[in-house]
């Protein structure tokens, strides 16, 4: 049976001991039928439970597996209680939590916390765009990184103002509707375009500033811009980028106020995270930890995370 909750409290009482999480867990990830996670066998009368165990057996593939083969629990020593309850606390914190809290609240070390925060962020991701984004539909680009007159001297890179020496985060919000967003390699017309171009429906209103990124929009979709140079933030009460801006302002206090600093490696990771979130802002508190609980993100090895 799966569980719902509203508070910490709460989850720990629906589980209230590991056989219980365990339990939780089964029934969200064969909520459509057994399956063995190894060779994908689906017919249930052929995966077997080993009698008074939470072993499995596949009798397709003749092998034994547990109900956290093929998830980021794979292979975690880690209780699931613990786990779960990191899963409400990322979650459900609006900006997300630091490792060097969670490991606090969790009685882990900081190197563990930062390696289950970094699994949840992996099963959190977004592996493909569902549905295109259509109607009213916000694009903009934010950058990432610290100011030059906060670097030592000998670190500055002196390249002037904007975002040069910095990482590019494009976002795509339809209002009313869903965000996505990840990291780009640069704010180049092909790059920028080809993204809007796979992922909003053309016909779509397109709300964009006045960056040349983003010229030739026009024709396959109603493409509106504002110029912030001049001040300008509404044009015609409709056309704003306004949406997309507040959900910038929640990444950077993510960043600035909870982590302080993250590498450039891992920004896509914080950025599907704060994306998951977002996307779940209508959902319970229940809700959200299981529909991450329900993701089919496969294992994360330590040294795939630090490769």
């Amino acid at each position: 049976m799966i569980q719902q909750f509203d508070n910490l409290m709460q989850l720990f009482r629906a589980f209230p001991d590991e056989q219980a999480a365990i339990d939780h867990l089964t029934a969200i990830r064969w909520a459509g039928g057994k399956y063995c996670p190894l060779c994908g066998n689906a017919d249930e009368k052929r995966i077997g439970t080993l009698t008074g165990t939470n072993t499995h057996k596949c009798y397709a593939c003749r092998k034994r597996f547990s109900i956290k083969v093929g998830t980021i629990f794979q292979d975690t020593k880690l209780p699931l209680r613990t786990w779960f309850a990191a899963i409400w606390m990322i979650t459900n914190h609006p900006k997300g939590i630091a490792s060097t809290t969670l490991a606090k609240d969790l009685g882990i070390t900081q190197k563990t916390a930062w390696f289950v925060l970094h699994r949840l962020r992996h099963a959190a991701r977004t592996d493909s765009f569902n549905a295109p984004l259509s109607g009213d539909v916000e694009v903009d680009e934010t950058f990432v990184g610290g100011r030059e007159s906060n670097k030592h001297a000998n670190k500055k890179l002196r390249l002037g103002r904007g975002g040069l020496g910095k990482a590019v985060v494009l976002g795509m919000i339809q209002r009313d509707g869903e965000f996505r967003a990840g990291v780009v390699t640069d704010v180049k017309k092909t790059t920028l375009q080809g993204i809007v171009r796979q992922h909003v429906t053309p016909g779509s209103n397109v709300y964009t500033d006045e960056s040349k990124s983003y010229i030739g929009l026009q024709g396959d979709y109603n493409h509106h811009t504002v110029n912030h140079q001049k001040g300008e933030y509404v044009r015609q009460f409709f056309a704003h980028t306004n949406t997309i801006e507040g959900v910038w302002a929640l990444l950077k206090r993510q960043i600035i106020g909870v982590h302080h600093w993250v590498s450039p490696k891992h920004l896509d990771r914080y950025v599907g995270e704060m994306t998951f979130r977002f996307n779940r802002r209508e959902m319970t508190v229940g809700m959200i930890v299981n529909d991450l609980l329900a993701q089919r993100a496969g294992p994360l090895p330590y040294k795939v995370l630090t490769a």
